[in-house]
């Protein structure tokens, strides 16, 4: 029987550290100021993103209900596109594909992935001797800092310019301002040879289309661009909810996430569909241009399958991680990620927490956190009852069930 009480204690001592961290009050504050004022402008400039968040959302129901035939469809189209495809059941298993890709003492570049997060894949590689260096500037600083990301859109969003300048100042040897422009142009210039030495580019996926197998990546770094493009083979691990019936779908899932983040367009949208090609000669198809060699697609399962068929938590598989509920969650701007599990935060990041990533056991000081007040599900644009979802998992906690796979 788990030993729900220690995990409690533990949590809330770390909670309450936080909490009480006035550097972590400084970063929070700046960025959750910033976010309400884009967005505020972002939806007022585009109304129409409430209307379709609605459809998303319908979207996001007919997927989970399609679950396995969407897996099924987008594997296919992917190989006939000429990607690799492999399909893991559980953590250990996408870890081992992985393995059999990489091998060890390589170089790897990854995008910022959350799937990555939930699998410990940037450690994992490492510790079979592989150099890997998170690519976005909030991954980046989060590595350095030794500390897991602590939102889904903005990894590093507690951490204020002066101790990013102090955390780049000791790693280079040399003086950084304080400067955010001058901060992020260090790290441009570190990162830019990491590309070209890379022998592998990681990356997720915001959401797949399964009738074209189109993987959809939303950047404004242009990170993500160079790690599947410039390294001879791209990697995307991605959970199976991810999936939608069709390329429209997919740009709707998009649109409506880049909108919910804050931002009227991204500077990037990435769409990959095979490894690269070329018909010019002779009007033959040859793969391996000027891009990628290989893409390898990992679709992770990891109890996505068994959380799609629960008739409550489900609902939990429709979040499309645009964080908004986060920078709105009290809890959450007191403590930042710290309230959430390895991968995943807040409400709806608990049920995730409890029953792909973490655990049950893990997940009970998280649920436990959660004031349901309901801000998180005016803030969602899927209306996700996030409130109503805990109470059913804290339920279940008080009768020791176990997570069933």
């Amino acid at each position: 029987m788990p030993d729900h009480k220690k995990v409690f204690q533990d949590y809330y001592s770390g909670l309450l550290v936080s909490a009480c961290d006035p550097k972590l009050e400084i970063g929070l504050a700046r960025s959750v100021k910033a976010y309400r004022e884009r967005r505020s402008k972002t939806l007022k400039r585009f109304p129409k993103t409430i209307e379709l968040a609605k459809e998303v959302r319908l979207i996001k129901e007919e997927s989970a209900n399609r679950r396995e035939e969407l897996v099924k469809i987008a594997k296919e189209n992917l190989e006939s596109n000429g990607a690799k495809v492999h399909l893991a059941k559980t953590a250990d298993d996408a870890l081992k594909i992985i393995d059999g890709i990489v091998g060890t003492g390589k170089v790897l570049v990854s995008a910022k992935t959350l799937t990555g997060e939930e699998v410990e894949l940037r450690e994992h590689l490492e510790s079979r001797g592989n150099e890997v260096w998170e690519t976005d500037i909030g991954q980046f600083i989060q590595q350095l800092r030794k500390e897991k990301p602590m939102h889904y859109v903005l990894p590093s969003l507690h951490v204020s310019r002066e101790e990013v300048a102090g955390l780049l100042t000791k790693f280079f040897g040399k003086e950084i301002e304080p400067d955010i422009a001058t901060e992020v142009r260090t790290i441009r210039e570190f990162l830019r040879e990491k590309y070209f030495k890379a022998d592998f580019g990681l990356s997720g996926g915001n959401v797949v289309a399964a009738d074209t197998g189109t993987i959809v990546l939303i950047e404004n770094e242009g990170n993500i661009r160079m790690s599947t493009n410039v390294p001879p083979v791209h990697i995307a691990l991605i959970g199976i909810d991810k999936i939608v019936p069709t390329f429209e779908d997919a740009i709707k899932v998009a649109e409506v996430t880049w909108r919910y983040a804050g931002f009227a367009i991204p500077f990037y949208l990435n769409l990959i569909s095979a490894p690269s090609g070329t018909a010019d000669i002779e009007n033959t198809l040859v793969y391996g241009s000027s891009g990628p060699l290989e893409l390898h697609v990992i679709f992770l399962d990891n109890g996505r399958s068994a959380l799609a068929k629960d008739p409550v938590l489900k609902e939990a598989t429709y979040c499309i991680k645009c964080g908004g509920c986060l920078l709105e969650c009290p809890v959450f701007q007191l403590t930042a990620g710290n309230y959430g599990g390895r991968s995943y935060f807040g409400g709806v990041g608990t049920i995730l927490s409890a029953y792909v990533a973490d655990g049950m056991s893990a997940a009970a000081g998280i649920a436990y956190s959660c004031a349901r007040c309901g801000r998180c599900v005016e803030e969602c644009p899927l209306s996700i009852d996030a409130p109503g979802l805990i109470a059913e998992l804290r339920h279940r906690i008080l009768k020791n069930e176990q997570v069933k796979t």
